[in-house]
């Protein structure tokens, strides 16, 4: 570093010390561990400081000083993430918000939830619980995740296929912009349509238009307690002509979930405790929690997959048995890291009537790459997670995954689906972009990043 820029470094700490305390700046070596998500081959680099800010006014100071010296901001939340979102960029200022970890209301009259981005989502479910409120949104890593973080890339979760996503429960954002200004998009209400919908806009932007400190959300009366139903394929089509046949009935489940044999393997051989049944080609796991009908749904849900081709049925009504199929399915993506050395996590999504040409493209590509893809995920709305296993120590494994990871993004794009469903674009899919969006729309969503942050000081390099 040159000491015009060592100057200037010094400077910066000196004037963030003015604002946080010495324990809420960390740098050299100590930045070590906030350097990366989970993604895996994505570039960081160090950054000049770590900060942990514990309030708005203490982002909007630090944003202040960084545009002042035109330094990039990183915004983190749990580092959860799985596209390069959250890595740092040399010389930038790396902004933590999990110290912003208050719940500052649940208002059980207006059914909403306000609280600091910092918040984990384990700890608002239970919060809303608590006051026989409902908060669905539950990523596989809704243990350790943020709702800043999930806000951040508009996150999803095994719910989504009867309640959707992050941002259908966002309804008010407090958002400090690249100049450090303090701005509250959106409205508590439910309804609310003054000016153009900047609080949409702002979710699953990864921190690229501004840096999210509080959110107030909308929460559901709580749904009863649900009842579910595993079985066994011997073929993952079959398991997928079930899905429809249920998601195509009246009775809809709260949890539709998919995994071949291949996930269930590296589950069994990952998880001492699972209970996975070894050998079948493929699971679902389906649930329901409709109030007076949870019980009778899965028994429903038991006779469909049976007339398709079911080998195993299991109906489970009591909570630990349900939560104990929860859990190994949350461990897809460990799980085939650890049986491989290494692993791309893909997020591609597709109209449910084309899963099964996303499927058959899969086999078809995992076979003439010679790399092995596991695939589970939320296959009752799409939104598959296709993981490409590889040795991290052989170049040829590398290289061949990279090729399969690329040639899955595009076979989902030519069925009229996505490159991403919920983990976000970060550095890992940035390259595919032009696929799927064009370059007229690109052009128009980087008009709209500069009128934002007109320096591009907010997770450059990211999302576009």
């Amino acid at each position: 570093m040159s000491n015009t820029l060592t100057d200037i470094a010094s400077s910066v700490i000196d004037e963030l010390s003015a604002v946080l305390s010495s324990a809420q700046i960390v740098t050299g070596a100590r930045t070590e561990s906030n350097r990366r998500d989970q993604s895996e081959g994505t570039p960081s680099g160090e950054p000049l400081a770590v900060l942990f800010p514990a309030s708005t006014e203490e982002v909007a100071a630090v944003v202040t000083i960084a545009a002042a010296h035109r330094i990039p901001i990183v915004p983190q939340g749990a580092r959860t993430g799985l596209a390069g979102g959250g890595n740092a960029i040399e010389g930038a200022l790396v902004l933590s918000t999990t110290k912003l970890k208050k719940i500052l209301s649940v208002d059980v009259a207006n059914q909403t939830a306000t609280v600091q981005a910092g918040v984990r989502t384990i700890a608002l479910a239970r919060a809303a619980e608590a006051v026989d409120l409902f908060y669905p949104p539950d990523p596989g890593s809704w243990r350790a995740s943020t709702i800043g973080g999930n806000v951040a890339t508009n996150a999803g979760g095994m719910l989504c296929v009867k309640y959707g996503v992050t941002g259908n429960f966002v309804r008010q954002l407090t958002v400090v912009l690249a100049d450090g200004s303090i701005v509250h998009t959106g409205q508590r209400t439910i309804k609310g349509v003054a000016g153009y919908n900047l609080t949409a806009l702002l979710v699953g932007s990864e921190g690229t238009l501004g840096i999210i400190t509080e959110i107030t959300v909308g929460l559901l009366p709580k749904p009863a307690s649900p009842s579910g139903v595993s079985a066994t394929f011997t073929h993952p089509a079959d398991a997928l002509a079930a899905a429809n046949s249920i998601i195509a009935g009246a009775r809809r489940p709260s949890v539709l979930e998919f995994l071949d044999g291949a996930c269930i393997a590296a589950i069994n051989a990952y998880d001492p405790a699972s209970t996975l049944p070894a050998g079948a080609g493929a699971l679902l796991l389906v649930q329901s929690d409709q109030l007076g009908q949870s019980r009778e749904d899965a028994e429903a849900y038991a006779e469909v997959l049976r007339a398709n081709g079911a080998t195993d049925v299991a109906i489970a009504h009591d909570a630990e048995s349900l939560e104990r199929l929860m859990s190994a399915r949350r461990l897809l993506h460990p799980a085939v890291h650890s049986a491989r050395g290494g692993a791309l996590n893909e997020d591609v999504t597709v109209p449910r009537s084309q899963l099964g040409a996303l499927l058959d493209g899969l086999a078809e590509i995992s076979r003439e790459l010679d790399v092995p893809i596991s695939t589970g995920g939320h296959i009752g709305d799409g939104n598959l997670h296709p993981v490409i296993g590889y040795n991290p120590d052989v170049p040829a494994e590398i290289d061949a995954a990279h090729a399969a990871f690329a040639r899955v993004i595009a076979l989902a794009i030519a069925l009229g689906g996505s490159a991403s469903g919920e983990h976000g674009i970060g550095v890992l899919k940035r390259d595919h972009l032009d696929d799927e969006l064009g370059p007229v729309l690109r052009d128009l969503q980087r008009r709209v990043k500069a009128a934002f942050d007109p320096h591009s000081l907010l997770n450059p390099g990211k999302k576009l």
